[in-house]
């Protein structure tokens, strides 16, 4: 049953709404993602980036260090290698057509999750899907809102998490042969103490990680590119080639290529998912597409990025072989391949990577699982700490138990909320534009931040309490309103 399942949302309806609302919202921004592509670096400047929010709100780039965390994880590095062991070298093609058109989605619902963002009593904000549908698709669409948030605590509270922990204790027996409750009792330590500090200190501990684990992985990634320059175009000519049924694939030809690129560029970008705007809300920006830019950045790092590292370590590597790639996959063919390229000791790193990867995605994990219960209930404290002690036990029980049918259900439950949210999406593709032409309209006048009137946005029913602007970007409103007033005469 849960096979049948995955195969309709996966192999059917997911691929056609994913596919049509990246391309639909691409064309009609007229191409956002790669127009504001500079601008990402921009916002992301020196000066914003190391400053701290003097009113105690997460920054941009807090936020998308804490997404980042969560994008970037096991599919980074298992789910390539299975996207070629199953659909070839094309499915990286793909791959990257899913994350470029993911950019133009995730930029999307995270700017409708920053316009639609809630304001709490103590100053911080809330926001995700949850709150785009029932704050912008009104009281009537408040039931898939209450869905959607049943399913984001089912599939990454509570599925994903167990999952990562598995992934990460299995990893660490094979590569350095410590038992897996070991792992899992270790992780758990190290995760409660966390979580019970909130997502500020989430945030913190991503500041430090995610530089330290992307950056290290990349630049293992550059190490085995310039051991092997003069194989690069030939690597990328066989994705290409294999991506048209233009060179052999493994899996059954183009057909698998697409369908491992497309669903495996999901899984790992989880554009469309809606699992980061709960994250990109969280943040104090001046304009909703702030954050819209940068999250679609997020998507760019994890599968341009990322992935692709990983799928040219596998390609340049003599692990890579069409014939025989049934008897190795997923991280241990990722393993395979770095071992090939660095020695041994690239076995260990990979775990180690995945360690990293899967520890963060902890993190975000629980930070989406307290975002769906916050929904129902803001002041219940026993609730949030009967959650965390879920998540602590998780660590442990997921880390020593075969969990193959949680995965199986995982899926189509991480479908479910797919398909909950791209409908959203696509019934909300208009208020999304029009907070981006506000943004448009203010770049076009010259002003160089632009900044959110969220009175001229009360039809749309936003929270003006959430849109309170800063002392120190009071005189930014002043400039940008007069900016406008002169473009206009």
């Amino acid at each position: 049953m849960l096979d049948f399942l995955n195969d309709i949302l996966w192999g059917k309806v997911l691929i056609v709404l994913l596919i049509a609302v990246g391309i639909g919202f691409t064309v009609a921004s007229r191409f956002v993602q790669f127009r504001y592509f500079g601008r990402m670096f921009r916002i992301l400047s020196a000066s914003q980036a190391f400053q701290r929010d003097k009113h105690g709100h997460l920054s941009s780039f807090q936020a998308l260090l804490l997404s980042v965390a969560g994008r970037v994880g096991g599919g980074n590095i298992a789910g390539v290698a299975v996207a070629i062991t199953l659909g070839g070298p094309g499915a990286i093609f793909w791959m990257w057509i899913v994350g470029l058109m993911g950019m133009a989605t995730s930029y999307l619902e995270c700017t409708l999750a920053q316009a639609y963002k809630q304001a709490e009593p103590d100053g911080t904000y809330r926001g995700g899907p949850a709150y785009y549908i029932s704050r912008g698709l009104g009281r009537n669409w408040k039931w898939l809102a209450g869905i959607y948030s049943v399913l984001l605590l089912i599939t990454f509270g509570f599925g994903f998490t167990a999952l990562q922990s598995y992934a990460v204790a299995t990893s660490f027996e094979d590569a350095f042969g410590v038992p897996v409750y070991y792992s899992g009792i270790a992780l758990a330590m190290v995760v409660g103490l966390i979580i019970f500090g909130g997502v500020k200190r989430i945030a913190k501990v991503s500041e430090i990680l995610v530089p330290v684990m992307a950056g290290g992985y990349i630049l293992i990634a550059l190490v085995v590119l310039s051991l092997n320059l003069e194989r690069i175009p030939d690597v990328f000519m066989l994705i290409v080639n294999s991506a048209f049924g233009l060179e052999q694939a493994v899996g059954g030809g183009i057909g698998a290529a697409i369908l491992m690129g497309v669903k495996r560029g999901l899984f790992s970008n989880e554009a469309g998912l809606g699992s980061a705007p709960n994250v990109a809300a969280v943040a104090y920006v001046p304009h909703p597409a702030n954050q819209g830019i940068v999250q679609a950045f997020s998507v760019f790092i994890d599968t341009l990025i990322i992935c692709s590292a990983t799928a040219f370590i596998i390609l340049l590597s003599g692990a890579y072989d069409p014939a025989n790639l049934s008897d190795v996959g997923g991280v241990a063919l990722t393993q395979t391949a770095l071992a090939d390229h660095v020695g041994e000791w690239g076995r260990s790193f990979v775990s180690i990577a995945l360690l990293l990867f899967g520890f963060s995605t902890i993190l975000y994990n629980y930070y989406l699982g307290e975002n769906s219960l916050n929904f129902f209930s803001t002041e219940n404290q026993n609730l949030f700490n009967a959650f965390r002690v879920a998540i602590i036990g998780l660590c442990c029980w997921g880390a020593i138990t075969d969990l193959g049918t949680v995965f199986a259900f995982a899926d189509v439950t991480m479908g479910l909320l797919a398909l909950a949210n791209l409908v959203a999406l696509i019934a909300l593709i208009k208020p999304g534009l029009r907070f981006m032409r506000d943004f448009d309209d203010q770049i076009k006048a010259g002003v160089e931040q632009p900044i959110f009137d969220a009175a001229q946005f009360a039809d749309l029913n936003v929270d003006p309490a959430a849109w309170e602007i800063e002392p120190e970007d009071r005189e930014r409103v002043r400039q940008a309103q007069a900016a406008l007033a002169t473009s206009s005469n």
